[in-house]
């Protein structure tokens, strides 16, 4: 029988500028080969103090529109008291109280349970270390 849970660490480089790097098929991977047609539930965690994990739609624009969305609620200005790393980098360090650095999905019969148009996306608005590692976790 396989085990009851199972992590696996992505190391993932997002490049120099603002992105979101859509982690669904790496998600699926790792259930292939863990969950082995089991339920339970998949939990994705970046541990960094600048990065978030969404559930959003993407290659329709709306990826773009997240990050414009951040800059606007976000600005990359001198407003932010955290100013260490290039200017406005404080608002980096916010990010994750809008979108949280982890999340948990079901999993049905081995397989992600999501939306026809969602998608598991790391959000990365920090240039100044493109490096993120992301920790799969299953457990079922």
């Amino acid at each position: 029988m396989p085990a009851p849970f199972a992590t696996r660490l992505l190391t993932l480089t997002t490049g120099p500028e603002e992105s979101v790097t859509d982690l669904t098929t790496p998600c699926a991977d790792f259930l292939r080969t863990t969950a082995a047609g089991r339920d339970g539930l998949l939990n994705i965690f970046v541990p960094h103090a600048t990065a978030g994990i969404a559930i959003i739609e993407t290659g329709s624009g709306s990826d773009d529109d997240l990050l414009a969305a951040l800059h606007t609620l976000l600005p990359a200005d001198n407003r932010w008291q955290h100013r260490h790393g290039t200017p406005g980098h404080g608002r980096d360090h916010v990010l994750p109280a809008f979108l949280p650095p982890h999340a948990t999905l079901p999993v049905l019969s081995g397989r992600l349970e999501l939306g026809t148009w969602q998608s598991v996306c790391l959000v990365d608005t920090n240039v100044d270390n493109p490096q993120r590692q992301v920790r799969l976790s299953f457990l079922g």
